[in-house]
């Protein structure tokens, strides 16, 4: 691809850069930026900037926030008594638009995975188990895409809680075998968390 300017090729390799652009769309993005406004690329780049720096993970349940703990876990009308676990944050944002979870939220970070070397340690199972310690929640919800890692996972940290007096549920298997959470439709990742199955070890 031939460019008119290096500054041009330089921001069309950035935005390439980014999952599921290719070149021509990133060439696309950069001419509509280049015929905008200053102040429009001007906020976009500022946002983006702000948004980088300024992100955090909530220090309680590890999802994105723009504070040291996130709006649903300060949220006292929520249920602080079930915790639901997922895998991803995306996840998080899945479950919240069916509108059917009013509880608390867990992010692992990932599942465990021994073929490409990911472990327990490296995921937040501890920091999960010590909010069943001496607090008000009394269910675990393990909301894990129902791949063979999401099954192990799952079976992992049941095992971690068996000797509490947390129950752990699963949610309904209404996501097809080996489906990924964040793409199933609303309606049935709503009835899966509704009609969730309690765990047996």
């Amino acid at each position: 691809m031939n460019f008119p300017s290096t500054l041009i090729e330089n921001a069309v390799e950035e935005f390439a850069k980014l999952p599921s652009v290719g070149k021509k769309t990133a060439m696309r993005l950069v001419l509509h930026l280049l015929k905008e406004e200053e102040n429009k690329t001007r906020a976009l780049a500022e946002a983006l900037v702000k948004m980088r720096i300024k992100t955090v993970y909530c220090k309680t349940c590890y999802n994105i926030s723009d504070a040291p703990t996130c709006n649903i876990c300060t949220n006292t009308r929520r249920d602080q008594t079930i915790i639901c676990v997922v895998e991803d944050i995306r996840d998080v944002m899945a479950i919240e638009n069916t509108g059917q979870y009013q509880g608390l939220y867990h992010v692992l970070g990932g599942v465990i995975a021994p073929i490409v070397g990911i472990g327990p340690s490296q995921l937040n199972i501890d920091p999960l188990i010590a909010r069943t310690v001496d607090s008000a929640v009394k269910e675990v919800i393990l909301a894990l895409s129902p791949t063979m890692d999401g099954d192990t996972t799952a079976y992992y940290i049941t095992k971690q809680l068996k000797d509490s007096n947390v129950v752990v549920s699963t949610i309904a298997r209404g996501i097809p075998i080996g489906g990924e959470l964040e793409y199933a439709d609303e309606i049935t990742l709503g009835r899966s968390i509704v009609a969730r199955t309690t765990d047996q070890v």
